[in-house]
């Protein structure tokens, strides 16, 4: 199948993108510190996959108490602020366009990575089965840690939290970025509102699904209030169980959220797939009603091939498709699928942590 439509422009919002590969959101563990600070390793990581019609930025806390994990970025301070827009700069020379994912991790940490050792949060007591925080040791040994039990936020904490979220898309801006992408799946803190197990609550922010979803749709009024429904997009993550979530009402939760997400004209809506992550796949149908409910640009991301994804595009479900990781292993992965070049293979032990090995070091094609 020839791929001729994954390679044409597209609008998302007011902004033009060359193409419709995207480069998905991919944790690699690799600010700098002190500070989770991104860096000039990052912005070369970044610049040499300029290529992709979008590239959504690894996961990026927008607090101390949004953080699962070490050595993630934040964009919380003014220092991480300079670092994103030092990135920014070095992906729109390029040829590039980049929208920040903004991240709180909720129950997904661990007490040695909160201020003053305290609880994560959560919408309700309950721990994340299985899950596991990556936290460096008090002998500074890293490590893979059990999640903590979190406490219930109160009613009161919530506002600061849409707060928070607020302040990163006003600095993500103000670093240079095309859009923002709010973090509303893979079992994180907004995930965990959504989710009929990890959400108890008895109060306007638990029960049905029109609770449930309250606390999502503030965060997302909150920031089109702030920078504009141009530059606004989310990802959502139907059926998908990782983080100890429940796939209960999980698609009908997500069609309800594209019906109130169009209303609101977001720039985008990008649905991460249950593979890695594990959950029941996706259906046809499923893919269909959510193009359905809605009109904007609909981004699905899940182990997909280039001749896949044509054909989602093609069929008009997609206007786009995120890739992971062969978007690691290929730094032009928009000139391999034009070519229909063989693929790098990646490297599993260098994903997370580490340095230019497995990074920056992978060859794009000669010539």
């Amino acid at each position: 199948m020839a791929i001729d439509k994954l390679l044409t422009p597209h609008i998302v919002g007011k902004t033009t993108l060359p193409n419709r590969v995207w480069m998905a959101p991919l944790t690699r563990s690799r600010a700098a510190q002190p500070g989770d600070l991104p860096a000039e390793l990052n912005a070369i990581y970044y610049s040499q996959r300029a290529n992709a019609g979008l590239t959504v930025t690894e996961a990026t806390q927008i607090s101390q108490q949004g953080q699962g994990y070490a050595w993630t970025p934040g964009i919380y301070t003014d220092e991480q602020e300079a670092g994103w827009a030092q990135v920014v700069n070095r992906v729109h020379a390029a040829g590039g366009h980049i929208s920040l994912q903004l991240w709180h991790v909720g129950r997904i940490s661990h007490h040695l990575l909160q201020a003053d050792g305290q609880a994560p949060v959560a919408p309700s007591a309950i721990q994340a089965q299985g899950a596991k925080s990556f936290v460096v040791l008090p002998d500074g040994t890293p490590s893979n840690e059990p999640t903590d039990l979190p406490r219930a936020l109160e009613l009161a904490e919530l506002p600061g939290i849409v707060a928070a979220y607020v302040a990163g898309a006003r600095r993500a801006v103000r670093a240079g970025f095309d859009f923002v992408e709010i973090h509303s799946a893979n079992g994180y803190l907004l995930n965990q509102f959504l989710d009929a197990r990890a959400n108890q609550r008895t109060d306007q922010y638990g029960g049905s699904i029109e609770n449930r979803a309250r606390f999502v749709l503030e965060v997302v009024d909150a920031i089109v209030a702030a920078i504009g429904a141009e530059k606004v997009g989310i990802r959502l993550s139907p059926n998908g169980v990782f983080g100890d979530m429940s796939p209960i009402e999980g698609e009908a939760m997500a069609i309800y959220l594209a019906q109130q997400l169009q209303q609101r004209h977001l720039a985008y809506l990008h649905i991460a797939e249950p593979d890695w992550a594990g959950g029941e796949a996706l259906t046809d149908t499923f893919r269909q009603q959510l193009r359905a409910a809605f009109k904007g640009t609909l981004v699905f991301c899940g182990s997909y091939t280039a001749e896949r994804a044509e054909a989602l595009i093609q069929a008009g479900t997609a206007d786009a498709v995120a890739f992971g990781r062969p978007y690691i292993a290929n730094p032009d992965l928009v000139r391999r699928f034009t070519l229909g070049a063989e693929l790098n293979q990646l490297d599993p032990a260098t994903l997370y942590g580490g340095a230019e090995q497995g990074y920056t070091d992978y060859p794009a094609l000669a010539g």
